[in-house]
């Protein structure tokens, strides 16, 4: 699918995540007229620990693209089996810095039956973010601020603003750290905007600002709604994406990555909203297939395969005619 020098920069988490899984479902055990007084334990057979964070997880799947991501984050003093994997899958490590006064940032996720997810998250050396500059990257066409430390976050997309790179903004899970004032800057300097529903509603709630106002801002919102396939609105149009067909739905931990991945290779290649959506679409099918958020594996032709199975023959032509091929 990609055959160019075109670099995207991710600035976000690297992280160690702990997958456990629930042999049941939450809202069987969560009381909702005692959700005041909420204490309850859930039994998870199933535990892993994985490799993830937003920055790794969307830098592997740009890689499956055939694209070069630049991840750029923090990690702690026990970050050597992460750097590891990334050498052995050839993942720069040139802005990935080490705080020996930390532990790299963890996520601890539970997912139930239905695929709801609780998670607890220690940031560790993710607070110490802003020590990367988005300058210190060479190169560079173009970026992402995804889920981050604070101030790493605010300062990222005021160095992608002011070196005229163009970026993503992708609040995240971080969204509830920021105001309605800081989310407004952040509209204002970025380029697209990427939420989930939920996150969007949380957005609307926080600024009252409406998909009119946005797109008025930026040249595009997309919104991902899981299994109901996502968004994406500009400023003249919308287009409904639906989910790429699945062989089966194992976890959805970092889908919400791989669709990411999916709209900055678009975005790298200069392909429409609806060829980068679809694309966007099978990198989530994909990554839904597998435990982790790492562990899938595909080629750019494979991934081809896999759009020409859920959306057609012509879709594939587009990428590869977008592409240069």
């Amino acid at each position: 699918m990609a055959d160019g020098p075109r670099k995207a920069l991710i600035c976000g988490s690297v992280a160690f995540d702990t997958l456990m899984v629930f042999d049941g479902r939450f809202r069987e055990h969560i009381l909702p007229e005692q959700i005041h007084i909420l204490n309850v334990a859930f039994l998870v057979p199933q535990l892993r620990r994985e490799f993830g964070g937003c920055a790794g997880n969307i830098a592997y799947n740009l890689r499956l693209l055939g694209e070069t991501g630049v991840p750029m984050a923090t990690v702690g003093r026990d970050f050597t089996p992460y750097r590891q994997w990334f050498e052995r899958i050839g993942l720069p490590l040139d802005h990935i810095r080490t705080v020996d006064s930390e532990l790299t940032a963890q996520a601890f996720i539970t997912t139930d039956l239905e695929d709801n997810q609780i998670t607890a998250f220690h940031p560790g050396a993710m607070q110490h973010a802003h020590l990367n500059e988005v300058a210190q990257a060479a190169g560079i066409d173009i970026g992402i601020v995804a889920p981050d430390g604070r101030q790493g976050m605010i300062e990222h997309a005021e160095q992608f603003a002011e070196l005229g790179i163009p970026f993503i903004f992708d609040p995240g899970q971080g969204l509830p750290m920021f105001e309605a004032a800081d989310l407004e800057r952040f509209i204002e300097q970025a380029d697209w905007v990427t939420v989930n529903d939920y996150e969007w509603q949380l957005l609307q709630r926080k600024t009252g600002l409406t998909v009119r106002d946005l797109t008025q801002r930026v040249e595009a919102l997309i919104v991902t709604r899981g299994h109901k396939g996502s968004s994406i609105y500009t400023q003249d149009a919308q287009f409904e994406i639906p989910c790429a067909r699945t062989s089966a739905v194992v976890d959805p931990t970092g889908c919400g990555d791989a669709y990411r991945a999916g709209l900055l290779h678009g975005l790298l290649r200069g392909l429409d909203w609806e060829m980068t959506g679809r694309i966007a679409a099978v990198m989530g099918a994909l990554k839904i297939e597998s435990r982790g958020t790492q562990n899938h594996r595909a080629t750019p032709a494979e991934i081809e395969r896999r759009l020409a199975e859920s959306f057609g023959d012509a879709m594939v032509a587009g990428a590869r005619l977008a592409a240069g091929r």
